[in-house]
Order: structure tokens, then C-alpha cells, then sequence
């Protein structure tokens, strides 16, 4: 991994880094993984705030999508602790640099649980539109999901402005899971191809501290493998780019519109 360490980064961020070694994956399409992400210190704080915002904010966390196994509780909505940190712009501007994509400094995320007995979900490319308000971030600044512009439509009033952007880097960081084991299910699966019944090419495991990050592409195909036998916790989010930039490279129909 580059970037950590360096000179441009503050010490008390560099400091939250157990180490650098992100590996880079090209197969089934290319992709980051870590373990260990956090020192032991920072990483306790996130368990021990995930544990006291589901014990003491259970309404914080509604259906994440239609037919879909998990919840989720909205990153902007829990800016009063640690998980603070997945909304900074350091650590906006540190994936952005791993992936090597050019981002609008907007960010939207939730923090996910799956139950036990979660079903299967379905192979996506997350290459989804998602609405901000104007105005874009300043550079040391990250734009979040607001009330006032729908993320998915952008349906907002008429005094409200906002700009379509599509998401470009997604990220999972696993934690709060140690009571899982291998063959306990509830992974993350990727894909090489689609097609009646697709079988991943790769599984990433809810192993606690580790992260799997990757561009979203038309080829990004993933997915939550479901038949987990624990719970599984993770922290999802995605870093956004302009609309043109996905037109320009890939065409407007590569954008998965939602349904």
C-alpha cells in the first residue's frame, strides 16, 4: 500500500495504520485487500461504538434495500464517535489515491449488519448514479448524503441544488465479528462473469479489521454470499466520481440505474 506514511499525511492519521501491506489482486477483477487495517487501540474504539450505537440506537438502523438481508445505520448519522473517521477527508483522499481514481470528494456509506440467516444477495457493479447538493466539497471537505436531495433520484424542491455524480470506489471494512469462522458463511463473493446461476471466482471473508476496496467498473460484479450461521458486521461506503468521466470511458448505459 502507498500512502499511509507519507509526509502529506497527518501523523495522528498515519499513526491509526497497523502497517502498509495492502496487497493489490487483479483477479477476478483488480481489487485491494488487507488484514490487521488498524492499530488494536483504534480498532477496540470502532468495536466498543458499533456495539453502544446498536445497544443504545437500535432506530438507527432501517432496511438497506428491498429484498435485501441486511440493515444499516447511515455514516452521517454517527459523526460523534470513531466510525467519524470513514467520513474525513483524509481517509476520503487516502482510497482515492490506493484506487487511482479521481473523485468529487463525495461520500456516502452506512455501517451494515447482516443476521444470522441472512439470504444470498445478487451479483452488482455498484456503477450507480448517486445525487449531492450543491455546493461540491472544498478540498478539505467531504460531501455526505443530505435530506434535502434524494441520493438515488436527486428529487429535491426547486431552491435546492445538487449535481449527479456515479460511484467510483467502493469499500468494506469488516469488524465486530469475532465470533466468525471459516465455513461460517457470509462472505463477500467477486465475480468473473454473470450468467444463470454465476459462481464466484473469489470469496473475501468478514474476518474483524480487514478490508477488501476496489473501482467500481461495469466488470465489478459482487456480492453478499449469504447463508451466514453469525452475525456479520461491516462498515460499506463509496467514494464518487462526475457523471462524464463514467460517459466518457465507458459509455451512459454502462450506469446501473436504480429499480
Amino acid at each position: 500500500m502507498s500512502g499511509v506514511a507519507e509526509s502529506a499525511v497527518p501523523q495522528w492519521f498515519a499513526e491509526l495504520f497497523a502497517h502498509r501491506r495492502w496487497i493489490r489482486r487483479v483477479d477476478p477483477f483488480p481489487h485491494v485487500y488487507a488484514r490487521d487495517v488498524f492499530v488494536p487501540e483504534f480498532y477496540l474504539r470502532l468495536t466498543d461504538e458499533l456495539a453502544r450505537v446498536r445497544r443504545e440506537r437500535p432506530e438507527a438502523f432501517g432496511s438497506v434495500a428491498v429484498d435485501y438481508g441486511a440493515v444499516g445505520a447511515q455514516l452521517a448519522e454517527l459523526r460523534d464517535g470513531p466510525l467519524a473517521l470513514f467520513l474525513s477527508r483524509e481517509w476520503h483522499d487516502l482510497i482515492a489515491r490506493i484506487a487511482g481514481v479521481a473523485t468529487t470528494g463525495d461520500v456516502e456509506g452506512s455501517v451494515h449488519h447482516h443476521p444470522p440467516g441472512s439470504p444470498q444477495g445478487w451479483p452488482h457493479n455498484d456503477l450507480n448514479p448517486a445525487w449531492f447538493k450543491d455546493p461540491a466539497p472544498g478540498l478539505d471537505e467531504v460531501g455526505t448524503v443530505t435530506p434535502e436531495v434524494d441520493l438515488k433520484t436527486g428529487a429535491r424542491t426547486p431552491e435546492v441544488f445538487a449535481r449527479e455524480t456515479v460511484r467510483a470506489v467502493a469499500v468494506l471494512f469488516y469488524f465486530g465479528n469475532p465470533d466468525w469462522r471459516p465455513g461460517d458463511g457470509g462472505e463477500t463473493a467477486l465475480y468473473a462473469q454473470l450468467g444463470a446461476n454465476p459462481v464466484p471466482a473469489l470469496t473475501i471473508p468478514p474476518m474483524d479489521n480487514s478490508l477488501l476496496l476496489f473501482e467500481c467498473t461495469p466488470r465489478s460484479w459482487h456480492g453478499f454470499i449469504g447463508g451466514n450461521t453469525v452475525a456479520r458486521n461491516c462498515v460499506v461506503m463509496w467514494l464518487h466520481r462526475p457523471k462524464e468521466d463514467v460517459v466518457r470511458r465507458w459509455g451512459g448505459n454502462s450506469i446501473a440505474q436504480w429499480h
